[in-house]
């Protein structure tokens, strides 16, 4: 069967040289500089040969350009990350369908231009967000504009990429995060917390055909869903200093509700009780493959290879993994013509 990797990261030359030479944080830029699937092509499409039925979707690695520069700078950052992806997706379209376009988040007009000529100009079918911006929560009115031209003007979907750093601590009494705690544990938290801040925001009731997909399954939500579900029907009766009144009757549907209108990769380290947990919340409509590519242990095939097996491990119906490992995608990307054209002659895909 066909295969969308619609998660797979890459930072091409160019911009690896922006992250070496501006980055703050030695850690990223060791990680960066040494996984070398990220940035030679050439040895990510002979590694990916032995999938020949797969594709993947392109999306920058960690950091964003607004974690490299000022207002002034990131806004050629992301340009430079496009125009690279761009140019791997126009050499190899049949191993890489599609682009998802960097945007510089910490100037939002130029984010604007660049997502509309990344789009238009280069062909990209998405926009990738982290979940803060340097620090600042995604529901801040600075960043709707983003979302409302995505979903509005361009119809096209949102890759969220969890983010916090390890200069983040775990407890106020530390100056950073011990044991890689920060991305292992945290990086999930920080994609629920946003989750949670777009739903009470009521940033759906504003863009109802918003599409945001979540990395890692939706992080925490599915496994807390009860929790979230009878805990925030309650909103507002811990609460002093907050006055939450008249917040659950203005939102059109339950809190829990909203939370199920994001969608979920299937990148969870090849754990398929977890991944019956996601689909189990989010329903095989909204759960896309995905491999996280090249970021395990054997940097690149051990999460499509434990990807694929735990989904193959879960006795899904054919109809329910042609769902998540191809249409969901081409619905999400906008490819869903290819669905009615022949494949070329030899060509299983």
């Amino acid at each position: 069967m066909r295969k969308i990797d619609i998660y797979s990261h890459v930072m091409p030359s160019r911009y690896l040289e922006i992250m070496k030479t501006h980055s703050k944080d030695p850690g990223i830029v060791k990680r960066m500089s040494n996984l070398r699937m990220l940035w030679d092509m050439e040895a990510r499409m002979e590694m990916l040969s032995q999938w020949p039925d797969m594709q993947q979707v392109l999306t920058l690695a960690l950091p964003p350009p607004e974690a490299l520069g000022d207002a002034d700078a990131s806004p050629g950052f992301a340009r430079v990350a496009n125009d690279e992806m761009a140019a791997i997706v126009e050499k190899n379209p049949k191993v890489f369908p599609a682009f998802v376009a960097a945007l510089p988040m910490n100037n939002v007009p130029a984010a604007l231009e660049e997502m509309d000529r990344a789009i238009n100009q280069l062909g990209a079918r998405g926009i990738q967000v982290t979940t803060s911006v340097n620090g600042r929560p995604l529901d801040d009115p600075e960043f709707f504009p983003v979302f409302e031209r995505a979903t509005q003007v361009h119809g096209v979907p949102v890759w969220m990429h969890p983010f916090r750093p390890a200069s983040q601590a775990d407890y106020p009494v530390e100056d950073k995060s011990k044991f890689e705690i920060w991305q292992v544990l945290g990086w999930p938290y920080a994609t629920s917390v946003a989750m949670a801040r777009m739903v009470f925001s009521q940033i759906f009731d504003r863009l109802p055909d918003l599409r945001v997909i979540t990395h890692h399954c939706g992080a925490m939500i599915p496994y807390f869903g009860g929790r979230a579900e009878t805990l925030w029907a309650q909103l507002g009766s811990r609460s002093a200093d907050e006055d939450y009144s008249g917040l659950l009757e203005r939102m059109a549907k339950k809190p829990i509700d909203y939370f199920k209108m994001f969608y979920a990769d299937t990148v969870l380290g090849g754990s398929a009780s977890a991944l019956r947990c996601g689909l189990d919340f989010f329903g095989s409509d909204k759960v896309v493959f995905a491999s996280d590519c090249p970021f395990d242990p054997e940097e690149g095939p051990m999460f499509i290879r434990e990807g694929i097996r735990s989904i193959e491990s879960l006795n899904l119906t054919e109809d329910e993994k042609k769902k998540i490992y191809l249409l969901n995608a081409l619905k999400l990307l906008g490819l869903e013509d290819e669905l009615r054209q022949p494949a070329p002659e030899g060509d299983a895909r």
